[in-house]
């Protein structure tokens, strides 16, 4: 029974046809066969049984070598028959795979250094965000220039016996207004506990207290007081610089 190929669509090759496209595999790729593996470079066109007989035919013509491993058979073209190249075609061919090599080490280099430049804009900022710096470069530079104003002006500088004057009474002073306000504070809450919130409002504006207003806690919060402490004597001429 003649072996049908997998593929319907493949013609199954006979007689001289499949004698003939045997030999076409060696051709095209010089390197080992067997049978099967012929038969498969054809896709089924000619059937197994039928490759084998072929190359062993072709084995005995010498147009193909046969090589035994084991029980094996295997295949591959008569080298005696492959053209070869004359030795200056040979040169010429190495010469213009070297000046393509050294094209190519040429054009890796130039991509090195622009991926380097590539990187160097990707990481640099935008039109955008560099109005954004100049903007607040501007800004920042003004205010600088409003703290010189009057400096230009001709505004005297706080000598510096002022400063240490001005310095000595805010470390006297100070500690004392923590101390009085902490005294005021837990006698209020005392007064006030058992109060109902709007009573406690309305007490403190019938005797007249003034609690700290908003920009009060905030300079209280603040570097100028609160990394003093309470008790601790504050450098203004440091602050002031």
């Amino acid at each position: 029974m003649a072996t049908k190929s997998k593929n319907p669509d493949v013609k199954i090759l006979k007689g001289q046809e499949g004698t003939l496209a045997v030999p076409v595999t060696f051709q095209q790729m010089n390197r080992p066969f067997g049978a099967v593996d012929v038969s498969a470079n054809l896709k089924g066109a000619v059937p197994k049984a039928t490759t084998a007989k072929v190359l062993a035919a072709l084995a005995e013509k010498g147009a193909i070598i046969q090589k035994t491993y084991g029980k094996i058979n295997f295949y591959v073209a008569n080298q005696g028959n492959i053209d070869t190249l004359p030795a200056d075609e040979l040169a010429a061919l190495e010469a213009e795979c070297k000046a393509v090599q050294e094209t190519n080490n040429s054009v890796v280099a130039d991509i090195k250094i622009l991926s380097t430049e590539l990187a160097k804009l990707k990481n640099s900022p935008t039109d955008e965000e560099l109005d954004i710096q100049v903007d607040a470069a501007n800004q920042s530079t003004y205010q600088l220039l409003e703290r010189l104003t009057p400096l230009r002006n001709g505004t005297p500088l706080i000598s510096a016996e002022d400063l240490a004057q001005i310095d000595t009474e805010w470390a006297k002073w100070r500690p004392e207004w923590v101390r009085r306000k902490k005294i005021f504070t837990s006698f209020w809450q005392l007064a006030t506990d058992a109060l109902p919130p709007q009573d406690a409002i309305a007490l403190a504006e019938d005797l007249g207290i003034e609690f700290d207003a908003p920009e009060h806690t905030t300079l209280e919060r603040g570097p100028f007081c609160a990394a003093a402490g309470p008790n601790a004597r504050t450098n203004l001429k440091r602050k002031r610089e």
